[in-house]
């Protein structure tokens, strides 16, 4: 159990029990000693929870004939690792089938919702459809799948796309592409 007290609060308490400074002292102290009892009186332990912090991108790079990027593996299935349906249609897509989520600045807000794109990389190239954002401005939440925010980066694909690149299934993950519309 943690708990604090804002020192304009206290101050505020304080005031209103006593009327001279050597009774808001001797009140400090008492409550200061009586917190320090309660806690040794009911063995609280008081720990840190560990954190992380991660960065978060609210642009990314122009998208050119040739835009660079970084193709990673999702599943936007029901049940798949995309978090629940995709943000374009509120539906689920098949693993079978040429989808990716973009890196928000790239997803323009929707804008390139049910838009192909082209990857190239592996020495092949694929078209793509977009149906969802790589949230690369939020994430740690149920929102999220409590998953960190995506780099400003990313084309996320279906199995699908890594299938059509040529890339051999032990070697799916993040892989340097470049996309264009």
């Amino acid at each position: 159990m943690c708990f604090a007290i804002h020192p304009t609060v206290f101050s505020t308490i304080v005031r209103s029990y006593s009327q001279t400074e050597e009774e808001n002292e001797e009140l400090l102290f008492s409550f200061s000693i009586g917190l320090v009892l309660l806690a040794a009186a009911t063995s609280l332990e008081i720990s840190k929870a560990e954190s992380k912090f991660y960065t978060t991108y609210t642009c990314s790079a122009p998208v050119t004939s040739e835009t660079k990027a970084t193709l990673t593996l999702n599943s936007f299935q029901k049940g798949g690792d995309g978090c629940g349906p995709s943000e374009c249609d509120k539906k689920y897509h098949s693993d079978d089938t040429p989808v990716v989520a973009l890196s928000t600045e790239w997803y323009k807000g929707g804008d390139r919702c049910h838009k192909y794109i082209t990857i190239n990389g592996n020495g092949r190239s694929v078209k793509a459809m977009v149906v969802d954002e790589c949230d690369s401005t939020m994430g740690c939440d149920a929102i999220h799948d409590y998953q960190p925010p995506c780099p400003n980066n990313i084309v996320d694909a279906s199995k699908a796309v890594w299938k059509a690149l040529g890339v051999s299934e032990s070697n799916w993950g993040d892989l340097d592409i470049t996309w264009t519309e």
